[in-house]
């Protein structure tokens, strides 16, 4: 288990990986608004929990289990983000910010629960995937579920 501030990094880094194809230190701690050296500390942790491949000054890859879970991150910062923008009908902007803080401070049972809340109040009850966080497949549903409504 690793801290919230490293799932950040890691979520940070799959972003930077699907929008830039690369990983780097410099755009990192552009991202995260943080200094090059608190950057590489979180690297070596996030390294020695094998999920990443990483020497200094090196290329920066994530593992197999660093992508995985970089992916339940952000599949719990999606579910609180819904709840938020659909349900309570928060602003963008406002669901967006509150949405990263309330992910970090729930559980995966919590997020289960509200996931299984979210579907029920948006009529995404069909779903054929029995919802769990720790399940890729659910947030391919519910793409295409609102796909189909639109």
């Amino acid at each position: 288990m690793i801290s919230k501030s490293l799932e950040e990094y890691l979520k940070n880094m799959y972003v930077l990986e699907k929008q830039n194809g690369d990983i780097r230190v410099t755009d990192i701690a552009e991202k995260m608004n943080c200094s090059k050296p608190s950057v590489n500390k979180a690297l070596n942790n996030l390294k020695e929990n094998k999920l990443i491949n990483y020497e200094v000054y090196g290329k920066i890859e994530l593992t197999k289990q660093g992508k995985d879970l970089a992916k339940k991150i952000l599949e719990a910062y999606d579910i609180v983000y819904v709840f938020l923008k659909d349900v309570l009908e928060l602003e963008k902007t406002q669901a967006e910010k509150e949405a990263e803080k309330i992910k970090l401070a729930v559980s995966d049972k919590t997020l289960n629960e509200l996931a299984r809340y979210v579907h029920k109040v948006l009529d995404f009850n069909n779903l054929d995937c029995g919802y769990d966080i720790n399940k890729e497949k659910c947030r391919s549903c519910e793409r295409r579920k609102i796909k189909n409504r639109i």
